[in-house]
């Protein structure tokens, strides 16, 4: 069974960049495609990008496209999110998670989600 922790978040001005990272402990990170989502106060829990088990496939949700870039490194158990040219609507809790099972597609939504972080809190404000 996997575990995730999240780092990365903080306080950023619009137009600014974060890099949040995801650790993992337990022996499966290698063959689990690896989930980014995220909730805003008061809003429904949005996911926001997958990347697969070796990084061959990526995808993202249409409101980050273009600004985030999803990561991993298995060597180092981590998968990360590079987001950048922020903007107030980006603020909220981000979360990973992992999803067995995807080699030639990755889908942002989460169903069949598993190994749930605690989250990491990105605030965007001027």
């Amino acid at each position: 069974q996997l575990h995730f922790v999240e780092s990365g978040g903080g306080l950023v001005q619009p137009g600014g960049s974060l890099r949040l990272s995801c650790a993992a402990s337990g022996s499966t990170f290698e063959t689990a495609a690896v989930l980014w989502f995220r909730q805003a106060p008061g809003k429904r829990r949005e996911g926001i990008s997958c990347i697969t088990s070796t990084g061959a496939v990526t995808d993202y949700a249409t409101s980050v496209k273009n600004r985030f870039t999803i990561s991993r490194d298995n060597a180092k158990n981590t998968a990360y999110l590079q987001m950048n040219n922020l903007e107030f609507e980006d603020t909220g809790v981000y979360y990973c998670a992992a999803r067995d099972h995807l080699i030639y597609t990755c889908p942002v939504a989460d169903y069949g989600v598993h190994s749930w972080g605690k989250g990491t809190l990105v605030t965007v404000s001027s």
